[in-house]
């Protein structure tokens, strides 16, 4: 990993006070700024699309019909570590006004600037490939369409979706993904309200523990697929872009200062809000899946999931749960593609259209399908390409929040640091078991 203290600080345009949400919505409210701190949610619930894609739903179902409550102290953890993470992602943002890639972009040399970018590429494609076949299972589920044809209106629909950022720009795009979480939060809940969840043995499962190696490895999966790369480096850009979009002051003035710290308090909301609803939807599906489909035999795929729930809950059940999972693979592969064209912005600063780019990596997806892969292999597959990716996002961001050449005095506290650097070691190491385990079965 290149050495990033000394990063220096990235010439910035002064920031003119029309340019900044924040500004706009605190002028009326001098006393009382908190009051508009609501108006400026909207990055974080984008980014929050990762942690309930198609990849969740898999491991989560599978942990919970498989192990009833055992691993839900798995999700609390990975939850929090992922507040963590985005948090810091986002901060790098508003107070840099660069995205982590751009100041990746900066730091490296030519030849390893483009090495970093490829896998960073990579990662974003199998990210859209989860996405894709995700949507296509849904499609299938519910109209039974094949999914090769299913993949195809995922990658349509999509691009619609993307439109909406290329004409309208980033806040409407923010409501759209906002109103599908939504959807996705309503898919994966309602199924909760009819089946008889255990709260005791719920609590229970709160304690950290396992039951031989098999939960280890499950356990290893779902924390290794909640933080994703992709989330990490687009976050950034979504809050510089949103509250910084004509960048900070190369010398911040006071007034500059008092204006990062009510949009870092904004972003603290915005980060802790999003992601409890995503966690929430991700302990409902375990919850779900312990209480209605435990020893059911199919539920290690999306489809046998399906299935166990129709016939255990229902068939309006069943198709709420499909259009969930629809609405999951729609909106995360739409952040995916955006995401990829962020990375490429920042670290070879070549800027080509969402649509395009939305063309280029539904392509591998695509393949795929028409090749007759099983779409629960090439799911797990692309969690274990993630994986791979993990360390070359968290590493640089903990490092570049950590550095008072880059953050002034933003720098993370001492406190902080030592927590961040502990969650990337955690999760690093069970990634690089999840591939190893997956690999060596």
């Amino acid at each position: 990993m290149p050495n990033f203290d000394h990063v220096p600080l990235p010439e910035r345009a002064a920031v003119v006070s029309e340019a900044s949400e924040f500004e706009r919505a605190s002028a009326a409210r001098k006393k009382k700024p908190e009051r508009g701190l609501w108006r400026l949610l909207g990055p974080a619930f984008v980014a929050a699309v990762a942690y309930v894609d198609p990849g969740n739903v898999a491991a989560n179902l599978t942990a919970g019909a498989n192990y009833g409550y055992l691993l839900v102290w798995v999700l609390v953890a990975s939850n929090a570590m992922a507040v963590l993470i985005q948090y810091l992602s986002a901060k790098l943002g508003l107070v840099t006004g660069k995205s982590l890639p751009e100041l990746l972009g900066i730091r490296l040399r030519t030849g390893s600037r483009r090495v970093y970018w490829l896998q960073a590429e990579v990662i974003a494609a199998a990210t859209d490939v989860a996405e894709v076949i995700g949507g296509a299972i849904a499609l299938n589920l519910l109209f039974s369409i094949p999914l090769w044809w299913g993949g195809l209106i995922t990658g349509a629909i999509s691009m619609v979706l993307l439109a909406i950022h290329s004409r309208r720009g980033q806040q409407p795009f923010e409501f759209v993904i906002i109103g599908m979480l939504a959807v996705i939060a309503f898919g994966f809940l309602a199924g909760l309200f009819v089946s008889d969840v255990s709260w005791a043995d719920a609590a229970a499962g709160l304690v950290p523990r396992f039951q031989g190696s098999e939960t280890v490895l499950l356990a290893a999966s779902m924390l290794g697929a909640t933080v994703m790369p992709h989330a990490i480096y687009l976050h950034s850009a979504l809050a510089r872009d949103r509250h910084r979009p004509q960048g900070v002051p190369e010398e911040p003035a006071h007034e500059d200062h008092q204006l990062t710290r009510r949009l870092l308090k904004a972003n603290r909301w915005d980060v802790g809000v999003s992601l409890i609803i995503a966690g929430s939807v991700n302990i409902a599906m375990l919850l779900l899946a312990a209480a209605s489909l435990r020893g059911v035999a199919g539920t290690d795929t999306i489809e046998g999931a399906h299935a166990a729930i129709q016939s255990a809950l229902g068939p309006g059940i069943a198709i709420i749960f499909a259009v969930g999972l629809l609405a999951s693979g729609l909106a995360a592969t739409s952040v995916g593609a955006y995401a990829g064209a962020v990375i490429m912005g920042g670290l070879i600063q070549k800027r080509i259209p969402l649509l395009v780019r939305r063309l280029v990596t539904l392509i591998p997806a695509l393949i795929l399908l028409a090749l007759g892969a099983n779409p629960t292999w090439a799911l797990v597959m692309s969690q274990v390409v993630l994986s791979l990716g993990i360390p070359f996002a968290l590493i640089p961001l903990v490092r570049l929040t950590g550095s008072r050449t880059v953050m002034g005095r933003f720098v993370n506290p001492r406190s902080t640091q030592a927590i961040a650097w502990l969650v990337v070691s955690l999760i690093v190491a069970l990634n690089v078991a999840l591939v190893v385990i997956t690999f060596a079965g």
